[in-house]
């Protein structure tokens, strides 16, 4: 295959931004760049955060050339802009054109919004993705419903999305008392959500917010929808992230099956299999602090404990992400010495920090896909409990690899946790079993091997 110029767009990118999509980003492009390839990373920069003050911006990352949008620059005036900014089309397509890329890899379209696919389209430029969450179908990419549940999708008049919005931008519903005391019950508010279509469709109502709010929030997914089908392939990491976009009806002809790979040359100096029985566990967070990702979940299995002097908890990742939550967090664990709150580090030096840590958890309350840092511990023969949920429990097998949880109990949790503690030496077969083995080198290569499929296609059309 001859070099190809690669136009990867991602919502956000390092240094400011290392999670899992990032990372996937950052890894694929490293390794097509090393074998002869030009990619370059399509990133923004998101609102409040700091830059240069000019709506473009190019930098250097990780021997990438990065093209930044700065959303600041631009800001949003209404909901439906956060999935489509017609605004942003001739920044897009200025980007696109001087950068010439033989084909587009989209891994994550938030920020750059459904206009980005198109730009693509009437430039005719062949797209793959990589869908890592559930972006095109939900609002709030992780199918959680307005109660905190969790969703499949939205339904046949996406009213539940409507739920979604309301609860989430109830300041435009509420200024009623009457209203706002309906939409904050969960029950009423699915019934204000299925009648808002209808009431706000009626004359009366032609010229009102309310129409134009309820009509941007239920006509998302068609939006959405019908924009994928630009896209030529996409990558699904997870089985059930291949089936939420095949039942929500997302082209499963175009979806296909494809495992993330991970640096194991960056991890394979801190594989440490547990040989004998430890004295004392350290268990791990790695990750965002959010209440979705389930933190205080943990710290309270971790209070629970019994024998705690023969257990510690190092929760590593960014305490100013959600000021209230953290302080929740920081009350749970009031007093508490064995729990330590530790600062994010450079992606290169995940491998070490997985060798400082027995069993990582990870208790999400969200679909999780294939979260890397999950992968990265297999890979380190570091067991994992984890949320029994699908798209992290077709990786861990309750009893061989670690162990999985219900969604939100933390008492199931700290049970595991205690049976760990009261018996060390059962973590030496889940360590023994813990075990990743493929590499982002193969999964470069299915990579391009859509590419050369997808490229091979447009020829033969010309």
């Amino acid at each position: 295959m001859k070099p190809l110029n690669i136009l990867l767009p991602v919502h956000v990118f390092f240094p400011e931004h290392f999670y899992g999509t990032e990372t996937y980003t950052l890894e694929l492009a490293q390794r097509l760049k090393a074998l002869g390839h030009n990619p370059t990373i399509l990133t923004s920069l998101l609102y409040g955060e700091k830059g240069p003050g000019e709506a473009r911006f190019t930098y250097e990352y990780g021997g990438l050339t990065v093209d930044c949008i700065d959303l600041n620059t631009q800001p949003l005036k209404n909901f439906k802009q956060l999935y489509s900014r017609p605004d942003l089309y001739p920044i897009l397509k200025d980007i696109i054109l001087e950068r010439q890329p033989d084909i587009i890899h989209v891994t994550h379209l938030m920020g750059h919004t459904g206009v980005l696919l198109e730009v693509i389209r009437d430039l005719k430029i062949p797209v793959v993705a990589t869908l890592t969450d559930f972006y095109g179908m939900c609002s709030n990419s992780k199918l959680i419903s307005h109660d905190g549940g969790l969703c499949t999708g939205p339904n046949r008049r996406s009213t539940n999305c409507l739920s979604c919005y309301i609860r989430e931008h109830d300041y435009e519903f509420s200024t009623r008392k009457s209203m706002a005391r309906l939409i904050r019950n969960d029950l009423s508010l699915r019934w204000v959500s299925f009648m808002l279509p209808y009431v706000s469709s009626l004359p009366m109502y032609a010229e009102s917010l309310t129409r134009g709010r309820v009509r941007d929030a239920i006509g998302r997914i068609d939006y959405m929808r019908a924009l994928y089908s630009v896209y030529a392939c996409m990558i699904t990491p997870t089985d059930f992230l291949h089936e939420a976009y095949e039942k929500n009806r997302f082209y499963p002809e175009k979806l296909k099956k494809i495992n993330f790979g991970i640096n194991l040359d960056m991890v394979k100096a801190y594989r440490h299999e547990i040989t004998e029985a430890l004295s004392t566990i350290k268990f791990g967070y790695i990750g965002q602090i959010t209440s979705h990702k389930g933190v205080d979940l943990l710290i309270k299995a971790f209070v629970g404990l019994k024998g705690a002097a023969q257990a510690t908890l190092a929760i590593y990742g960014p305490r100013n992400q959600d000021a209230a939550y953290m302080k929740t967090l920081d009350h749970l664990c009031d007093g508490v010495a064995a729990i330590e709150f530790k600062d994010t580090f450079p992606s290169d030096q995940l491998g070490k920090v997985l060798s400082e840590i027995d069993i990582l958890v990870i208790p999400s309350r969200w679909y999780e896909n294939s979260p890397l840092v999950l992968l990265y511990a297999l890979a380190t023969k570091t067991p994992v409990i984890v949320t029994d949920m699908k798209g992290m429990n077709e990786f861990i097998h309750n009893g061989f690899n670690g162990y999985t949880f219900k969604k939100d109990n933390a008492t199931q949790l700290m049970e595991i946790m205690q049976k760990i503690v009261d018996n060390p030496a059962s973590l030496l077969q889940l360590s023994k079993n813990a075990e990743y083995a493929k590499d982002i080198k193969d999964h470069a290569g299915d990579v391009l091997d859509i590419y050369q499929t997808v490229l091979g296609k447009q020829t033969e059309a010309i």
